[in-house]
């Protein structure tokens, strides 16, 4: 819990930066022609060190996907009526696990989301839970993605917040399934924090499999 509040944070292949499409440069960089994300077939990206969601595991979840080496799942237990109910409320989903990155030398989680029904939008939910989130932001970028084999909605962003010293990325990707609707985030104690933790995050996108 005490993470919690400390981290108090179309088309497939197509790019659009929220009010407008985004250039076709862009657009280069980050699709290949297939329609695929280059980053997350990258070959260079951690080894899976374990995974978590499935039941049993330290987060049972409507999703399971591999873990970076020594970042520790811990559960988060929900309860509408307690001190921290808003905190654990984005959106349309609750919080219901946080992958902490210390014990693997970083500052900042890992964070699944799940809620809203199985049949909701998932670039419509990604945006309230952003919107929610981040009242000021900046580069805020949705696209159409693949989650391991699942149909995703990633957003990308620059939170602006007035409790940060300096504005920072931030990322987001969200998925449906029987189970309801996932949002997986990142969120870092900055920028560099985040491009560094970023391969975990890639890790957990392209071994997602519904549990």
């Amino acid at each position: 819990m005490a993470g919690v509040a400390s981290g108090c944070s179309a088309t497939a292949g197509t790019d659009e930066k929220a009010g407008g499409p985004a250039s076709r440069q862009d657009a280069k960089q980050d699709t290949k022609k297939d329609g695929t994300d280059q980053q997350d077939e990258a070959a260079d990206g951690p080894a899976a060190a374990g995974s978590v969601g499935a039941p049993g595991s330290a987060c049972p979840m409507p999703v399971t996907f591999s873990l970076a080496a020594d970042w520790k799942p811990e559960r988060v237990e929900s309860d509408k009526d307690g001190e921290f109910a808003a905190i654990l409320e984005q959106g349309p989903v609750t919080l219901v696990c946080e992958i902490d990155a210390k014990p693997a030398g970083h500052v900042g989680f890992i964070r699944v989301w799940a809620g809203a029904d199985a049949g909701d939008d998932t670039r419509k939910a990604l945006q309230a839970f952003v919107a929610e989130g981040a009242k000021e932001r900046t580069d805020e970028v949705y696209k159409e993605t693949k989650a391991g084999e699942l149909a995703a909605t990633e957003v990308t962003y620059i939170n602006k917040n007035e409790f940060f010293d300096d504005p920072k990325k931030e990322r987001a990707f969200a998925v449906a399934t029987p189970k309801g609707l996932v949002v997986v985030d990142l969120g870092g104690l900055d920028s560099q924090e985040h491009e560094q933790m970023l391969p975990a995050y890639e890790l957990a996108k392209r071994t997602l499999r519904v549990s």
